[in-house]
């Protein structure tokens, strides 16, 4: 295996620095929905309804641990929340639906952002 030491990549355009695409830059996102399942997507690879509210987006390359940050928004509307689930793990992420004012499950769209080490 080759080793590649930089400080900065460009596209001669845009500059960034190695420590952040390595450190600080999201190692997952998605956009989906209940119906489409993933509308789009990086490092998930497949998207499953578990039933109501309730999906689980499994990551084409894993995490170190299952100790991530995610954040997450509901695209539904209607006073919804996205909740990441217990169930969690190093390779998928398990997310809940509810209606904020009842606290229910719900099928709706989602968005979720991922940030941790891989694997």
């Amino acid at each position: 295996m080759s080793t590649l030491n930089v400080s900065n990549i460009t596209d001669g355009t845009d500059t960034v620095g190695t420590s952040y695409v390595v450190n600080g830059s999201a190692k997952a996102w998605a956009n989906y929905a209940h119906l489409a399942g993933l509308n789009d997507s990086f490092n998930f690879s497949t998207f499953i309804d578990n039933g109501q509210g309730d999906y689980s987006l499994s990551l084409a390359s894993s995490f170190s641990t299952a100790n991530y940050a995610v954040g997450s928004t509901c695209r539904s509307g209607g006073g919804r929340t996205n909740v990441l689930d217990s169930a969690s793990t190093a390779s998928a992420i398990r997310t809940n639906l509810y209606v904020t004012s009842s606290g229910a499950t719900t099928d709706g769209d989602a968005t979720l952002i991922a940030h941790g080490d891989l694997a």
